[in-house]
């Protein structure tokens, strides 16, 4: 639960340069289309520590502000997966994020255990605290 309407929240999730402020494993936004986030606009991320970071980006696949944003993440050579961000308003000016990851392409397609169920988790909960994080802090501008 983010304390934030969900228009705050996806103006985050609409500022492509903060990905790497919130999206654990993003090093570095080296790059966002102007149009970002529209249909098939992209985000140009480096992901993972430095040396062995990889250079890649993310797709919009859908787009519906203040509802839904879905991405293909691509971190190739390890693969890319889809990522949905669901954003269903709660009470007054609360948010309940939902984040659907599921890997689409590339060899971690197939690694799917339940370690590797568990570290998505941890990430993902630790990745909507600090989107949590920015769309608080940014409630009452």
């Amino acid at each position: 639960m983010i304390d934030a309407p969900p228009q705050k929240v996806f103006d985050v999730l609409a500022d492509g340069w903060t990905y790497s402020d919130w999206v654990v494993g993003t090093a570095h936004v080296r790059d966002v289309d102007d149009d970002w986030p529209r249909v098939g606009s992209q985000l140009h991320h480096r992901a993972g520590p430095w040396p062995f970071s990889l250079q890649d980006a993310s797709t919009v696949l859908l787009s519906e502000p203040p509802r839904k944003l879905v991405l293909r993440a691509g971190l190739w050579p390890a693969g890319e997966a889809i990522v949905t961000f669901t954003l269903d308003p709660v009470g007054d000016g609360a948010t309940r994020v939902r984040i659907g990851e599921d890997f689409a392409a590339g060899p971690l397609r197939w690694v799917r255990n339940r370690l590797n169920d568990l570290v998505l988790h941890l990430r993902n909960r630790e990745t909507l605290a600090r989107l949590s994080d920015i769309a608080t802090r940014q409630k009452d501008q």
